[in-house]
């Protein structure tokens, strides 16, 4: 989502950050480009005035004009700009209240408000017990949608009973919780728009009800700047505590991430990144604008590895790795691991300076060698995942013609993997990636068969 405005803010920094000095016609005609960028990625009018002239009186202040590097400094105010307008205040949920912590869930219809719903309830699930209960008696079988995201994530829903109002569901799901002995209720609504006074009307009798701790606005990320009309409209109305936005993988142009909050006044706390329901990640304004500006966010992608992560299955890999056996099922293992992750594309978003190799990275589908690769371990025997060394040309032929790619494919697998053994092997020589880093460091002075100036290896 925030690609275009991204390659346009790097291509107006190449231009100052080469620059030895700076001139105030220089920074004059950034913030031009600047405010172009913005508007045309749907950021409001108002905030985009408010955004340049602040970054404007700091660029022209004698901390940048004195600077050894100015143009890198005029880089750091704007992402300290982009921090104060996306929100630098925790976004973290507000579960300090009496149990059960009631969650109010709304938006237009079609923003993605159950499948929000379902998303949280499984971050949730880890610390909390959560019970999720729709009042979307409006839509076609949309109580029966959040019962089967339940129990796919393995979260108690409120039973259905026909004919029931919304304030009726909403009494007998604040029942349950409490006799129950829930932590949190997550409630579900049915979408409105902000100008149906009878069904906003149905919105504040609920909140009064069920008084609830959070009331979130979720917003799909593609309606671009009405957005924050929706947003202004709900929060005077409800008072909202926080907004999500879906579909921040999609093509949106990132104007309603950076003037949602302005325009409400109250944070964003979650982004929406696919459809799955473990695709949800909370949000964190200095990492959004370190994306944005194409410095990546390393922690993020730490955070999910952490999250995506079978710690038993990592513990067992990395104790054979320390004896240095590493087979095509550890190889498996390891292919796993990163599918997890989610698509190489937002993984390669998150590290820092990748953005000036995007034209190279885009004609490589990392995607696709990841399926390929998988599906040409598969398959082999079990026999061949444990000894790659029987595979000669007839088996090659047999597990190419069974994974459906050509023996090219399986020939630069096995290269791969065989770079890899190798490397694990000399890790278990010299004791773990501890001692592999130690001997790495002395090089061709501690007579080793390799470094960074023996050049008879590499």
């Amino acid at each position: 989502m925030f690609e275009a405005l991204t390659d346009k803010l790097g291509a107006v920094f190449s231009k100052i950050t080469s620059r030895g000095v700076l001139s105030e016609a220089d920074i004059d005609s950034a913030m031009r480009e600047i405010r172009v960028a913005l508007l045309e990625a749907d950021v409001s009018l108002s905030v985009v005035k408010d955004f340049i002239n602040h970054v404007k009186a700091e660029a022209l202040g004698e901390k940048v004009v004195r600077s050894v590097q100015p143009g890198q400094m005029v880089v750091k105010i704007v992402h300290d700009e982009l921090v104060k307008l996306l929100g630098s205040e925790g976004t973290e949920l507000n579960l300090n209240a009496p149990a059960p912590v009631v969650i109010l869930m709304t938006g237009l219809q079609g923003s993605g408000k159950t499948t929000t719903s379902a998303k949280i309830a499984n971050k949730l699930k880890k610390h909390k017990r959560v019970l999720m209960a729709s009042t979307d008696v409006y839509r076609p079988a949309a109580r029966e949608q959040l019962n089967d995201l339940g129990k796919q994530i393995g979260v108690d829903c409120l039973d259905i009973r026909e004919g029931e109002k919304p304030l009726e569901i909403t009494k007998r799901a604040l029942e349950k919780a409490k006799t129950g002995v829930y932590d949190v209720l997550i409630l579900d609504t049915a979408g409105r728009l902000q100008i149906d006074e009878m069904l906003m009307d149905e919105l504040v009798e609920m909140k009064a009800l069920a008084k609830p701790t959070e009331i979130l606005l979720v917003s799909d990320a593609l309606i671009g700047q009405e957005a924050c009309n929706v947003a202004k409209a709900f929060n005077e109305k409800l008072g909202i505590t926080g907004l999500v936005l879906t579909r921040i993988d999609g093509t949106s142009r990132a104007g309603a991430a950076l003037s949602m909050k302005m325009v409400s006044g109250v944070p964003i706390k979650f982004l929406g990144t696919g459809e799955k329901t473990d695709e949800i990640e909370a949000f964190h304004a200095d990492r959004i604008a370190g994306r944005i500006l194409g410095q990546g966010d390393v922690v993020s992608l730490v955070e999910k590895a952490m999250e995506t992560m079978d710690k038993k299955q990592a513990e067992q890999d990395m104790l054979a790795m320390m004896k240095g056996k590493f087979d095509l099922n550890d190889l498996l293992s390891q292919l796993r691991s990163m599918k997890k992750l989610g698509s190489m594309g937002s993984v390669l978003s998150m590290i820092p300076g990748i953005a000036k190799y995007k034209a190279q990275l885009e004609q490589i589908n990392g995607d696709e060698i990841l399926k390929k690769q998988e599906a040409i371990i598969l398959s082999m025997t079990k026999k061949e995942r444990a000894f790659p060394d029987i595979i000669k040309a007839s088996r090659k032929k047999r597990i190419a013609s069974g994974a459906g790619v050509e023996v090219s494919e399986v020939n630069k697998l096995l290269k791969s993997y065989e770079q890899m053994a190798s490397m694990v092997k000399q890790m278990g020589k010299f004791g773990g990636i501890k001692g592999f880093a130690q001997m790495l460091k002395r090089g061709p002075m501690g007579n080793m068969p390799f470094g960074p100036m023996n050049n008879k290896r590499f």
